[in-house]
């Protein structure tokens, strides 16, 4: 055995290490801060400070600017319940590049915002500090889009402040249904908390393939597995599981659904048809959940309950079609915008 091929041995299995040890740190996700600190935002994160429930807050927020000529209006987009402010980032590019000004704000709770140890929780709530935060931006009115639990958020938002709401755009909203009432069953909020505790990568990756993106894959999806899976592992997954249990509480608890005949703003609903969202759908017998979140039927019926709906429907298409196509979702949300 020649000397030169002893010493090559060993550098070559040091390198097949090294390149091992590479590989696998490339498939660790990150790890966020518990407001999300260490991710990268499309645009300039600001913080909106005040004072609620006698303890001061701190919600992150997005104001981007018209790329365009600006055509004096400004769109609000309401994030869901595994989603945040950045989650809409192709949305606002395609808003801001037709004139609109964005807001894009994270709610209490929620990926930039202050997990606080003690907050009642409420879409009343919730709908009073964004309505607080646009005030001091100077915006008396607005187009309100919510998706997800956000447009529980934003139809509660249209409720409370319909002279501020130009139009109300739902996009996928869970809560046209009411789950308790249908059958599925109730968890204490130690029980939502002890569930968020064991969120994974794996677990939202398997999760959002299913029913975000109705069974389909796409690499772009995996920075928002990363978002999430890094903001439940890091130095706060304690606060963030904490304030996550009780958001899914206001969630179960407080529908909206009987409230829809009440809105009196114009109104878009945009659904992808195999969406199948229903909170305590994983935990009800099967007679129940497969009554539940049956989107093709809930859209058409949720156009009806409010007065004057317009429909717009992605057929295939899942929870979160502004992420699955977002040119096609978007040219939907532009072209709706700019009708009388």
């Amino acid at each position: 055995m020649s000397p030169t091929y002893v010493l090559k041995k060993p550098l070559a299995a040091l390198l097949t290490s090294l390149a091992l040890s590479a590989q696998a740190l490339a498939s660790v996700p990150p790890v966020y801060g518990e407001q999300l600190e260490g991710f990268t935002w499309p645009w300039p994160l600001h913080h909106f400070n005040f004072q609620s429930q006698q303890q001061s807050l701190s919600m992150g927020y997005m104001d981007v600017s018209p790329a365009q000529q600006a055509n004096g209006k400004t769109v609000v987009l309401m994030h869901g319940k595994n989603f945040c402010g950045a989650t809409w980032e192709e949305t606002i590019q395609a808003l801001s590049q037709q004139g609109y000004r964005v807001i894009a704000p994270d709610q209490i709770g929620f990926c930039s915002a202050t997990k606080p140890d003690r907050y009642q929780y409420s879409f009343q709530q919730l709908a009073a500090n964004t309505h607080q935060l646009l005030a001091q931006l100077g915006v008396k009115q607005a187009v309100i889009v919510g998706h997800s639990t956000g447009g529980m958020l934003a139809t509660r938002y249209a409720l409370m402040y319909p002279e501020q709401t130009q139009k109300l755009v739902l996009v996928n909203p869970i809560g046209l249904e009411d789950w308790k009432a249908k059958g599925a069953p109730w968890r204490s909020i130690d029980q939502w908390y002890q569930r968020e505790l064991s969120v994974s990568a794996a677990g939202i990756r398997k999760y959002e393939q299913q029913t975000y993106y109705a069974g389909r894959w796409k690499p772009e999806y995996d920075r928002w597995v990363d978002m999430l899976a890094g903001l439940n592992s890091g130095p706060g997954h304690l606060k963030v599981a904490w304030n996550s249990a009780l958001l899914y509480d206001m969630i179960f608890t407080q529908p909206v659904f009987y409230e829809l005949g009440d809105i009196r703003v114009p109104t878009t609903l945009m659904i992808g048809t195999a969406d199948t969202t229903a909170i305590g759908s994983d935990i009800a017998p099967p007679e129940v959940k497969a009554r539940l979140g049956d989107y093709a039927v809930l859209g058409k019926a949720a156009a009806q309950r409010i007065p004057g709906a317009r429909l717009i429907e992605f057929p295939g298409m899942g929870h979160a079609p502004q992420m699955e196509e977002p040119a096609k979702f978007n040219q939907a949300l532009i072209d709706d915008l700019a009708r009388p």
